[in-house]
């Protein structure tokens, strides 16, 4: 009897909203595609979308960049940091974090994760003063969130200037508070993959006037910075408008056209992708061989994809797991490989950082998968992957025993 196999794509997002395909044929047809080229008192689009954002995430500023990783280094550099000062980040992460620590010159130091994919906080602490750290780029690696009042008690005992990298928990919170607003700024991402869609994309949040002005100025505002949406009063910029770089890292009015009409969407967006991970989790709770991220009930995600371990897991066992999931049309990532494939990279590839020992993360991914969920996939199809995941993963670990 012939298997089920999945015939859809796990790199098929959804459909761009036909007011936003409207939206951008209008800044096509004007032309006027820099975000500063505008005519009259028209504020433009990007401008509109910092506002728009700014409100629907409950900040007081919003910077929008060229992407994700942009933000973070302008975050970064905005909030102080220096050549060689460390950083304290999330062991597992992905590349562009350590990258953006790395741009603006500092140290990574990496922290030892959990096995629910969370950032450990006794070893942060543990780590902050041993390096006496003032500064954490706290990753919300695949949308999964600390205990964040706790880190956030840490973090002011130690005096840590947090920033967050919130590029899968656009719209995900902790006890009521969105991510993105427990730290000094909050970095979130609009790349293809994540939950608004420009291709290529950041935005930047924050309640701090003097470190939105200068996060602006390196941006590249030359000397338009009245001409945000959602910016600090002219007065916080005498200081940095003629001391910070320019960074050149604007977004255009294409892109934030085309993200405007899809924040509009956003809730209803995140409520399809938790009704699509809620399918696949159901049933891979009921797979003897599988643990699955704790998610507390504090938390509110984003369920745009879904991670599961395997403990104990071989390297054979793993690649013909990969191998049978392919064979059935389903696209697995899989963190424990000798070498990086796509974006799971691991800290040991990024060899640009000083050599860090981080056992307990190791074992976490040694055993660790993940899947896109994209909301291209239908309900009915979730529940034929939920299928195929269960069938493969009992196979290869019966074999295995």
């Amino acid at each position: 009897m012939m298997k089920p196999v999945f015939s859809g794509s796990f790199t098929q997002q959804a459909k761009i909203p036909d007011a936003a395909i409207a939206a951008a044929l209008e800044v096509l047809r004007h032309g006027r595609l820099h975000r500063y080229n505008t005519v009259a008192a028209e504020p433009g689009e990007t401008a509109l979308l910092e506002q728009e954002f700014a409100h629907w995430q409950g900040a007081r500023y919003c910077l929008a960049c060229a992407s994700g990783g942009q933000a973070m280094q302008i975050a970064l550099r905005a909030a102080g940091v220096k050549s060689g000062d460390p950083v304290l980040t999330n062991g597992f992460t992905l590349a562009p974090v350590p990258g953006a620590i790395a741009a603006v010159g500092g140290a990574t130091v990496l922290v030892e994760v959990t096995a629910d994919l969370v950032i450990d906080l006794a070893d942060l602490e543990q780590k902050a003063r041993n390096v006496s750290a003032r500064y954490l780029l706290l990753s919300h690696m695949r949308g999964h969130l600390v205990d964040m009042k706790r880190l956030s008690d840490i973090a002011k005992r130690l005096n840590l200037t947090v920033i967050e990298d919130c590029a899968h928990t656009m719209g995900a919170s902790w006890a009521g508070t969105k991510s993105g607003n427990f730290g000094h700024a909050g970095c979130f991402s609009t790349q293809t993959y994540k939950h608004m869609n420009s291709g290529e994309g950041g935005l930047l949040t924050s309640n701090d006037p003097d470190f939105m002005a200068r996060a602006t100025i390196l941006s590249g505002s030359y000397m338009l910075y009245g001409r945000h949406g959602a910016g600090p009063d002219s007065e916080y910029f005498e200081g940095p408008r003629l001391n910070m770089p320019n960074m050149s890292a604007r977004m255009d009015n294409l892109r934030a056209a085309i993200l405007r009409p899809q924040l509009r969407e956003l809730d209803h967006s995140i409520e399809s992708w938790n009704e699509r991970y809620d399918i696949i989790a159901k049933h891979l709770k009921e797979c003897s061989a599988v643990a699955l991220p704790k998610r507390p009930d504090d938390g509110k995600f984003v369920g745009s994809s879904i991670q599961f371990r395997i403990p104990d897991i071989h390297p054979d066992t793993a690649n013909a797991l990969l191998a049978g999931l392919a064979q059935r049309g389903v696209e697995v990532k899989w963190f424990g490989g000798a070498t990086p494939i796509g974006f799971t990279s691991s800290h040991d590839s990024w060899r640009y950082l000083q050599r860090q020992s981080l056992p307990v993360t190791d074992n976490v991914l040694a055993s660790l998968f993940d899947m896109r969920l994209p909301l291209a996939f239908s309900l009915k199809d979730c529940a034929l992957i939920a299928d195929i995941l269960v069938d493969e993963i009992s196979a290869v670990t019966r074999a295995a025993a």
